[in-house]
């Protein structure tokens, strides 16, 4: 059986969509909940500047990474997928917080063949350098970009930030299960 190069964002798709909510909420006094983020961009869900939420964002990254949730069955899954399959994790991070992103994996006992902190949304040249097989995301704009460019599957973690059209290549699935599935019984029987 062939080994497959498996490229895997890392917030929102690997740790829970709802990571960020609770330090919002406390930081800027709301009550933000999954529903009301209709944009990849949070500024638009309630009242603060781009700048302001840019320079509180730059000094709360390290708590909210260190405290960010995984997502329900993703460490099962991955770890299954690890030992047939090569996992990189591509993220947006930047190198600021490689010692919080590796100290997280630790105490999620997630292995893993690579991480590569970008410090842009910007995966396309990444994926391609890495020769990635099949990708991961919760970001609408990264997941088609990725499709199209690198003629990969992709598939998107559904959440109400991400509800624009995909093109064929975007697979849309809800949960890690999901993904599981299509992986065994879609991606591996068509390279077979």
């Amino acid at each position: 059986m062939s080994n497959y190069r498996f490229g895997i964002d890392i917030d929102g798709t690997v740790t829970c969509p709802t990571s960020l909510l609770p330090h919002i909420n406390k930081a800027f006094e709301c009550n933000l909940v999954l529903d009301d983020i209709k944009e990849y961009d949070l500024t638009k869900a309630f009242p603060v500047t781009s700048d302001e939420f840019y320079k509180w964002f730059k000094k709360a990254e390290p708590e909210i990474y260190a405290t960010s949730p995984i997502q329900i069955d993703a460490h099962a899954i991955l770890t299954q997928w690890k030992k047939e399959h090569e996992l990189y994790f591509i993220s947006a991070r930047g190198h600021n917080v490689r010692d919080v992103t590796l100290q997280w994996f630790i105490e999620q006992n997630l292995e893993y063949d690579h991480i590569e902190l970008i410090g842009t949304h910007d995966k396309i040249q990444t994926a391609r350098n890495f020769e990635i097989d099949v990708f991961f995301e919760d970001k609408h704009d990264n997941a088609v970009g990725i499709a199209e460019e690198l003629n990969i599957p992709v598939l998107l973690f559904n959440t109400p930030y991400n509800q624009e059209a995909v093109p064929n290549g975007v697979i849309r699935v809800n949960n890690w299960r999901e993904a599981d599935y299509w992986i065994q019984h879609t991606f591996l029987k068509q390279k077979a």
